[in-house]
């Protein structure tokens, strides 16, 4: 038989078209039987139960009719994609109460933990799917290996954020004390120009302020023509930066460790001074003043640094030396070294860098990488109680940078003063006299001051048996027969071995007066401290010890007693000088032997002292320390 041109060609297609049919027969049939499987498992491991529908539909069993109000499709993977974002927004949320399974062992319930896998829900019928991974089909195999590779990854970046934000929270609270901080003008200016410093200062920390003063501005001074020639309005452009410790006494300024008082146009000396200067208790101390006079070299130098640098002044000129004289200096190989000269560091309306650096044995300052001065620690303070950098007066600040800072609490810590327990009560008065009372003139928010002689020197061994009585005087005063009285503040240590030691080498025939004596010291006049006439007519005052620590006889206070009785015992404003002017008055009927040491220190501390005063509760502690091992040596800190 004879075939047509086209017909080979025309069964080919044919052949093509039944096989493409039979193909997507096929596949229409795998979709059919497979997909409700391969969204079974998808919903399983992502923990959702709405593949139920889906499934029901496919095997054409009967479905309620809230499983038609959402669309087949869309109800599987939306809300499987919803509860992920919960799940993620949630996951730090507290959890809900629910009830655990229990077992009983030997007698006792015992709750049984759900098992929680790391990737998502983990159910029975994930794990009979995973076990039947066998039997899947190719397209299940990848769709199951898609499906989990995606959980994985999505699980450990969700550990990797939560890590991360774990470590930051931890340093932040395993770090109370940063070995640097830095703020800025406005963020100085929110904290009421004040940097906190949590853990004080250490040697070789130093604090870098960049700043601009300002320019000057006109201030009435009300009775400075009695000064200076002139009217009472003066020119004034100076600022305060001053290391300040915590305030640990109410009705009391905090301490200013150091203060530094640049006055750009000067004081009553009309010239640019620096001034140094620290306040312990409300009483500043002695001010050390840089005016551009080079310090002498018989005073003593800090860490090898002078007190005060030179800088240019208007009222002296450098004499010059004539061209003989730096000749034979040439001759004989003695060329005068050359001198730089520098003016005052600050300047109005330019900037400036000021840097304060704790050195072993005080605080040196540079300004604009120069040494301008040096102050020496003072007594009463540590590095440490140095937790607040205060910045005050005709400045704008732009940054403040403190760095090499101790990044641990120091070990002393005044929870340790404040600790109030029996063993630290004082022993039981007795009957009989005692050879010396001391009296501890205290106030009753000086707690910390209390407890910290009460741990020291009052644990002395001779307190300890009542050989020797101290009280603190704060409210109530009990009668008690001593043949010596001693008057110390609370912020006085006392070696009071020592001190007793002293007293029995004075025959106890005779009334004694034993301090740190003034002879013929003047009242003031003007200032915190001014006498009127009215208050005190005389020029001199009589002999009198200082406050912080001195020692009468039983018969001067039986006098002061009996006056007071009498009501002729005369009053004064100040105590010290108050015993001076009633010793004097004892001394017209009955002789007294007046017996003075520099050891009853008045301002701080020194070598083999009696009494040191202006002892912080941590110089307490550490003095007490140092007298255990045998040593009277000083707590300075350095």
């Amino acid at each position: 038989m004879k075939r047509g041109k086209g017909d080979p060609q025309g069964g080919r297609k044919c052949k093509s078209s039944h096989i493409l049919l039979v193909l997507g027969g096929m596949y229409l049939l795998f979709i059919f039987f497979k997909l409700p499987k391969v969204l079974e498992m998808a919903t399983l491991l992502s923990g959702d139960d709405n593949f139920v529908t889906l499934e029901k539909s496919f095997r054409r069993e009967p479905v309620d009719d809230d499983d038609w109000n959402k669309p087949i499709f869309s109800s599987v993977y939306q809300d499987t994609f919803h509860r992920k974002l919960e799940d993620s927004q949630n996951q730090n949320a507290p959890e809900r109460p629910h009830n655990e399974p229990q077992k009983l062992d030997q007698g006792s319930f015992q709750t049984l933990k759900p098992l929680v896998h790391r990737y998502g829900r983990i159910t029975g019928a994930i794990v009979r799917e995973m076990n039947k991974t066998h039997d899947l089909s190719m397209l299940e195999r990848m769709a199951n290996d898609a499906w989990s590779i995606g959980l994985k990854a999505w699980g450990e970046l969700e550990t990797l954020n939560s890590s991360s934000v774990t470590l930051n929270q931890t340093e932040k609270v395993t770090e109370p004390c940063p070995s640097s901080i830095s703020l800025y003008g406005e963020e100085l200016g929110d904290l009421g120009n004040t940097m906190l410093l949590p853990c004080g200062l250490a040697v070789g920390s130093s604090i870098t302020l960049i700043g601009k003063p300002r320019i000057a501005h006109k201030e009435y001074v009300r009775n400075f023509r009695r000064v200076r020639s002139g009217d009472d309005v003066v020119m004034v452009s100076q600022f305060m930066v001053e290391l300040r410790g915590l305030k640990a006494v109410d009705g009391e300024d905090p301490p200013r460790v150091l203060h530094l008082n640049p006055r750009l146009r000067g004081d009553w000396s009309r010239r640019p001074v620096f001034e140094h200067n620290t306040c312990y208790r409300m009483q500043w101390g002695t001010a050390q003043r840089c005016d551009g006079l080079p310090s002498r070299r018989e005073d003593d130098t800090i860490d090898g640094f002078v007190k005060c640098e030179k800088w240019i002044r208007s009222d002296i000129t450098e004499a010059k030396e004539s061209k003989t004289i730096s000749w034979l200096r040439r001759f004989i190989g003695r060329a005068k070294k050359p001198e730089m000269m520098w003016p005052f560091p600050f300047v109005e309306d330019r900037l400036f860098i000021l840097t304060v650096r704790a050195g072993v044995e005080g605080y040196h300052i540079n300004v604009g990488g120069r040494h301008i001065s040096s102050f020496p620690y003072r007594t009463g303070f540590s590095l440490e109680d140095a937790t607040g950098l205060s910045v005050d007066g005709d400045v704008d600040v732009n940054a403040v940078i403190a760095t090499s800072l101790p990044i641990s609490h120091p070990s002393f810590s005044l929870l340790h003063v404040l600790d109030m327990s029996q063993k630290w009560k004082a022993p039981p008065l007795k009957d009989d006299s005692v050879f010396l009372f001391i009296g501890i003139l205290s106030a009753s928010n000086h707690f910390a001051e209390r407890m910290a002689v009460r741990k020291t020197w009052m644990q002395c061994e001779l307190i300890k048996s009542s050989k020797v009585v101290a009280r603190f005087f704060v409210a109530l005063v009990h009668n008690l027969s001593a043949a010596y009285i001693m008057k110390c503040d609370d912020d006085t240590f006392v070696r009071v071995d020592t001190v007793l030691k002293e007293l029995k080498s004075i025959s106890p025939k005779k009334s004694l007066y034993m301090g740190n004596l003034n002879l013929l010291h003047r009242p003031l006049r003007s200032g915190k401290w001014a006498v009127t006439y009215e208050e005190w007519l005389e020029e001199v005052y009589p002999p009198y010890a200082n406050g912080p620590g001195y020692i009468i006889s039983s018969d001067i206070a039986r006098f002061i007693v009996s006056q007071h009785a009498n009501h002729s015992l005369r009053l004064f404003k100040m105590e010290d000088v108050s015993m001076g002017m009633w010793v004097e008055e004892f001394n017209i009927t009955y002789p007294v032997q007046y017996s003075h040491s520099w050891k009853f220190c008045q301002y701080g501390c020194l070598e083999d002292y009696y009494t040191a005063h202006y002892q912080s509760p941590r110089q307490m502690i550490c003095l007490w320390g140092k007298l255990l091992k045998g040593r009277a040596h000083c707590c300075n800190f350095r």
